[in-house]
């Protein structure tokens, strides 16, 4: 058995692996949480864009797949407030966009679909009692959260500051998630919108790690056993990995995003066009001339839907031009690594390259 430098996480979430699958709204399903499950690591379902019944029906299409614990992951966003005139101003800055692929003022604009943690969504995780859930923006509502620590269930969140790590650990959860700049997604951040002050993930861990007493799981550009190894020595007790996990063939992506991936770099930039808030992703054509950061953008997650027919249009024509082709910065480093294999033979290669790097530097100092 490999001997791993902080077992907490291990003990906490109930796995084999410190390693945590991000999960990943809109590019994954149940297959990769299976996959990853059964390998020994963390697997996660993304329920934002799922309704209550879908989160259900997952759950069991995991729980009879495999036998490992599932982390349920939501969203914990404020509602937004309709502004008409921002959406309208919106609209009419897409408006060449949409003459340009043919579409007419009358194209039918759906409504973004990423829903907060609410009660219908707290019944669900009393129900079904899945063995971990976790966060993004934050933290529900105390009654809220009450009642899904009532369940039993491990809580986690994401910080993007340590600010943010302390309020989560002061706030209820049993370990942390430090999320890099450099991670794909959506950033976590919620005490504060200052996305151009936050830190890498070598310098939020150590401060993180320092700061709360609780594990801590970190997050962003780790791809490979050297990386994961690295966030291992400055006291992580688990990774979280993303990115790389798009390049299996579990992920639920589009053929111009699974083609941007496979071409990608050093071309990853932080945009809040694609939903309204910052999230990191591929350069395209939407980030280079809507922003990357546009304030026209409507606020979470509204400024989704005038782009939708945009990115329907496009990508039936084979291009991700205003598609959110999101990545991490270890984009390249990912593909190199998981190019080629399925998600349970990449968290064994995740997990046994990360143990040989262990092995062969001298602990970190904590």
């Amino acid at each position: 058995m490999p001997h791993w430098p902080d077992r907490r996480a291990l003990d906490l979430l109930r796995i084999s692996q410190p390693i945590v699958q991000a999960p990943m709204a809109g590019a994954q399903g149940v297959e990769l949480a299976i996959a990853v499950s059964r390998a020994g690591g963390l697997g996660s379902l993304p329920c934002a864009m799922l309704t209550p019944a879908q989160v259900a029906e997952q759950v069991a299409a995991f729980r009879a797949a495999s036998g490992g614990p599932l982390n349920l992951n939501f969203f914990c966003h404020q509602p937004p407030t309709p502004d008409a005139a921002r959406e309208l101003a919106w609209l009419e800055r897409l408006a060449p966009f949409y003459r340009e692929l043919g579409l007419g003022p009358d194209t039918p604009i759906p409504v973004s679909n990423r829903a907060p943690f609410d009660d219908a969504f707290c019944k669900v995780v009393e129900a079904l009692r899945p063995e971990v859930v976790s966060f993004h923006f934050g933290l529900p509502a105390p009654d809220l959260l009450a009642r899904v620590k009532a369940s039993s269930a491990v809580v986690l969140s994401s910080a993007t500051t340590v600010a943010e790590a302390r309020w989560l650990a002061a706030n209820g959860c049993d370990a942390v998630i430090a999320q890099g700049v450099e991670a794909g997604g959506h950033r976590g951040l919620f005490l504060n919108d200052e996305v151009c002050t936050q830190p890498g993930l070598m310098a939020l861990l150590p401060q993180v790690v320092r700061a709360v007493d609780v594990p801590v799981i970190a997050g962003g550009a780790i791809a490979d056993g050297r990386g994961m190894a690295a966030a291992l020595h400055l006291g992580a007790a688990a990774v979280q990995v993303g990115t790389a996990y798009l390049f299996c063939a579990e992920a639920r992506i589009s053929a111009p995003h699974r083609a941007a991936l496979m071409a990608a770099e050093d071309n990853t930039a932080l945009t809040n066009v694609f939903t309204g808030r910052p999230a990191r992703g591929i350069l395209n054509r939407a980030m280079r001339e809507l922003g990357p950061i546009s304030p026209l953008a409507p606020a979470f997650p509204l400024a989704g839907g005038a782009l939708a027919p945009l990115r329907a249009a496009a990508e039936a024509q084979g291009s991700g031009d205003f598609s959110p082709l999101w990545a991490g910065q270890g984009v390249a480093l990912a593909r190199d690594t998981a190019h080629g294999l399925e998600a349970a033979p990449l968290t064994q290669r995740l997990a046994d390259d990360a143990h040989t790097w262990l092995r062969a530097q001298p602990a970190g100092v904590q």
